[in-house]
């Protein structure tokens, strides 16, 4: 059966509703809009909550469509402050419909907060994809040796803003703009290891020099060299697999094929958020945001 992690909120963030494949967010002071093909309902909540928003995404629905904000009552600024397990950093409206954040996925940061926190040694990650720092904050928070990597230099830029609003200048984070598949091949041969690694591929994408990645056609690969990555006393392997024409079972049968032998569990299925309603106190639907599938030592 599929494993449902579910987030209700944290922070200063919680969705308040969701339908008509829209979602009400709360983030911060704004109250924003976007687009969510997932919701196929209607809203719970009446028209006059949606119209008194600060923000509404238009234009292409697609996941990485080109689009732009629409502000309702007033301009807002580009960037505004954020937080979440404790760590700050920056809210942006960019035009791919994204505010810097993704926060579903901290069922596996909490996770990984444990693990670190816990652990007897320092504790090394590898946060492939790792957009704008988010997660690699939190592991180095928590006292791990972080190395994250990103092809976008505007992603790497945003995620030095964010330490430095963290106040995490001094933490051990290297912060690598390159190619995902060549850096752990390089660091395969160098001989390299990591006790966690999370990985967070897009469907397609662009290396800085070009390289053209599909995750159908690169993801066992990826994930055979993670698994040569893992540490003798690693503790997890973590994929997130957004926007996808797959099955949980797919991602769940290759995650167990590339770490049989090595023990431990595989537990695969959907990270989902709950409304929580204008307050955040409520219990509303589940609004499914994607696949993953985790790799955890026993």
């Amino acid at each position: 059966m599929p494993v449902i992690l579910e987030s209700r909120g944290a922070g200063d963030f919680h969705l308040i509703d969701s339908g008509n494949a829209l979602k009400l967010e709360q983030y911060g002071p704004y109250r924003i809009v976007r687009p969510e093909a997932q919701a196929l309902w209607q809203p719970s909540l009446p028209p006059s909550v949606w119209e008194k928003v600060d923000a509404v995404f238009t234009g292409d629905t697609d996941e990485d469509g080109i689009g732009r904000w629409r502000f309702p009552k007033e301009a807002q600024g580009e960037t505004w402050p954020l937080s979440l397990l404790g760590v700050d950093f920056l809210g942006r409206f960019t035009s791919f419909r994204h505010v810097g954040v993704f926060p579903e996925q901290i069922v596996h940061w909490e996770w990984m907060k444990q693990q670190v926190e816990s652990a007897d040694r320092p504790l090394k990650v590898l946060n492939l994809f790792g957009y704008t720092g988010v997660a690699s904050l939190v592991a180095a928070a928590a006292g791990a040796e972080v190395t994250h990597v990103d092809a976008s230099k505007k992603a790497i830029g945003w995620a030095r803003e964010n330490q430095a609003l963290s106040r995490l200048e001094r933490a051990p984070i290297r912060w690598i703009c390159e190619d995902a598949m060549k850096f752990i091949q390089r660091e395969e041969r160098r001989g390299n290891h990591y006790d966690i690694i999370l990985t967070d591929p897009p469907k397609f994408g662009r290396g800085p020099n070009g390289e053209v990645w599909h995750l159908f056609d690169h993801l066992p690969l990826m994930l055979d060299v993670c698994r040569e990555l893992l540490s003798p006393r690693a503790v997890g392997l973590v994929l997130t697999a957004y926007s996808i024409r797959a099955s949980f079972y797919s991602i769940h049968e290759l995650m167990r094929e590339t770490m049989r032998g090595a023990g431990g569990a595989v537990e695969s299925g959907e990270l989902v958020i709950r409304e929580t309603g204008i307050d955040g106190g409520a219990v509303g639907r589940a609004l499914s945001t994607s696949l993953f599938s985790r790799w955890v030592r026993e």
